[in-house]
């Protein structure tokens, strides 16, 4: 998913927040779900996706106006929980890398994946 870095998202000198790259990779993977008529919360079901733990690395920075490329693949899964490696890429080169640890809740409690989910990440 491309992404262009707006002014919200930087601070005074055009540099963005270290956050931000945490909310860019959460837009990728609902974009993804989004666009196969799926969510990452299903209130019929009262049930998701919610993050565990995460690991980042800032490699390099981006700027106001940069478009950004984040990519998205599956490390390991289990029957209720399942790592992402998520990169963000300007230009080509890697800028920064996350992995996060999601599990699925169904009424507060872990359940089994959603299968479909997973296809659409490998």
């Amino acid at each position: 998913m491309k992404i262009r870095v707006y002014f919200e998202d930087t601070d005074i000198g055009g540099i963005v927040y270290h956050s931000k790259y945490i909310n860019f990779c959460e837009r990728a993977r609902s974009e993804v779900l989004f666009a196969h008529g799926l969510s990452p919360f299903d209130s019929t079901t009262n049930s998701g996706y919610i993050v565990s733990s995460l690991n980042c690395n800032f490699i390099k920075t981006a700027t106001l106006g940069d478009i950004l490329e984040v990519k998205t693949k599956i490390l390991n899964k289990s029957k209720v929980k399942f790592t992402l490696l998520q990169e963000i890429f300007k230009e080509n080169q890697k800028i920064f890398e996350m992995e996060i640890l999601l599990v699925y809740l169904k009424n507060g409690k872990p359940s089994r994946l959603n299968e479909k989910f997973l296809e659409l990440f490998e």
